[in-house]
C-alpha cells in the first residue's frame, strides 16, 4: 500500500507514475548555482550601487516630494529583491543538490518520497530574509 504523503493527486492519478530523474536534478543545480555564481552575481554590485544613487530635495513641490517619496519605496524594495533573488535561487539550488545527493543510487526511486522533496523546497523558501537580501545559515 502507498502512503498516504506519496499519492498523487486525485486529478493526477490517473497519468500513473511520476518518476524524478535523480541526476537530471543534480544537473539542473549544479548549473543553476554557477549561473547564479558567474552569470547574476558579478552584475549585482553594479546594479545595487546604481539604485543608491541619492535625488535633490523637493522642497515647497509637494507633487515632487510625493514621487521623491514612492520612488524611494520602490528602490528600497527593488534593492531587497535583487540579493532575495541571488540568496533564494542559490537555497533552491542547494534544495535541489541535497536532494539529489540523498537519492543518488540505483534504488533512488523507490526510496524518494514526495514529501521528502516537499520539505526540502519548503525550507530553501522559508529562510528568513532582511532587507538587504536574506540570511545566510
Amino acid at each position: 500500500m502507498i502512503p498516504e504523503e506519496d499519492r498523487p493527486p486525485a486529478w493526477l492519478a490517473d497519468y500513473g507514475a511520476i518518476e524524478a530523474d535523480i541526476q537530471a536534478m543534480e544537473d539542473f543545480a549544479a548549473g543553476l548555482a554557477k549561473e547564479v555564481d558567474s552569470g547574476y552575481g558579478p552584475h549585482l554590485d553594479l546594479v545595487t550601487n546604481s539604485m543608491l544613487t541619492p535625488l535633490p530635495s523637493a522642497p515647497h513641490l509637494p507633487e515632487l516630494q510625493a514621487f521623491l517619496t514612492r520612488h524611494h519605496e520602490v528602490q528600497s524594495v527593488t534593492y531587497s529583491n535583487t540579493y532575495n533573488f541571488r540568496d533564494g535561487t542559490g537555497r533552491f539550488a542547494d534544495a535541489a543538490k541535497t536532494i539529489s545527493h540523498e537519492y543518488r543510487g540505483s534504488d533512488a526511486f523507490s526510496r524518494a518520497r514526495v514529501n521528502d522533496v516537499d520539505k526540502a523546497f519548503d525550507a530553501a523558501a522559508t529562510a528568513p530574509q532582511t532587507e538587504y537580501g536574506t540570511v545566510l545559515p
